[in-house]
């Protein structure tokens, strides 16, 4: 029985292949942001207050629209003039209604660094990670297998892309290797969907020091981030929490200011 992520998988395979043949790699090269010098996330995070990175993020495929008309460009410019310290856009189109144009449009509004959040895997998605002006990748590592994730990080490395892989249970973290810089934790099980904050927790004291830890997904309360916080975590990747707001950027503001 196919779980969502096999469904999600098997249409970005589809899609990976058509925008090959429409937009080959030597076009990619051309865009503007593509020379652009990439900001680190993770140097963002480790002297960061807050740590919170703030999601870009219309519908999924467990909600549904969360905020389905809003601005990409008034809120990502929002969260960036409100403190966060990286921000992240989704870039599929299928399951949560975002596009590439999304992180090209939102790019000039944002200082602090961009993650293109997707289902990355092909090599041609890094390529148009850096065209789109990204600063990081995600990999998941229920989508990868092991020399997958290390080929992909090695060549998000040469393209000057920090590395964000997520996993979701102890045997993930194996995919970790030299060349990824944050290792994610998914409190949302790809697979069902199911969303559970301590499986963070678990995992915690598992991860290599060398890793800054993130936590993603799940998160609302100023109180669970402080308590991340004391088990190793430096990053918080929300989105629906603020989405879900007439005003995502007031909202993330509002959480910045409880964890002072």
């Amino acid at each position: 029985m196919s779980t969502i992520l096999d469904k999600i998988l098997a249409s970005k395979a589809i899609e990976v292949a058509e925008r090959k043949l429409t937009t080959p790699i030597s076009v990619l090269e051309q865009a503007p942001a593509f020379s652009r010098s990439c900001l680190s996330m993770k140097q963002s995070l480790l002297n960061s207050e807050s740590g919170i990175i703030s999601e870009f993020k219309r519908k999924s495929p467990s909600l549904g629209w969360i905020h389905e008309d809003v601005d990409v460009v008034a809120v990502t410019g929002g969260y960036s003039a409100a403190g966060a310290s990286g921000i992240s856009i989704l870039t599929d189109l299928e399951y949560f209604g975002g596009t590439p144009m999304d992180l090209i449009q939102a790019r000039p509004a944002i200082t602090c660094p961009v993650l293109r959040k997707d289902f990355v895997i092909d090599e041609y998605q890094l390529f148009e990670a850096k065209a789109m002006g990204a600063d990081v990748v995600l990999l998941i590592a229920a989508a990868l297998t092991v020399e997958q994730t290390l080929g992909l990080a090695r060549k998000a490395h040469d393209l000057g892309l920090e590395v964000l892989l997520e996993v979701h249970n102890a045997e993930e973290i194996g995919h970790a290797n030299e060349h990824v810089d944050m290792l994610g934790v998914n409190n949302r099980n790809l697979k069902t969907f199911e969303q559970n904050i301590q499986t963070s927790f678990d995992l915690a004291a598992l991860i290599p020091d060398e890793f800054v830890k993130v936590s993603e997904s799940g998160i609302s309360k100023v109180e669970t981030v402080k308590e991340l916080r004391k088990v190793g975590y430096k990053g918080f990747l929300m989105g629906e929490n603020f989405m879900k707001e007439e005003n995502p950027a007031e909202a993330l503001s509002k959480f910045i200011t409880g964890l002072k």
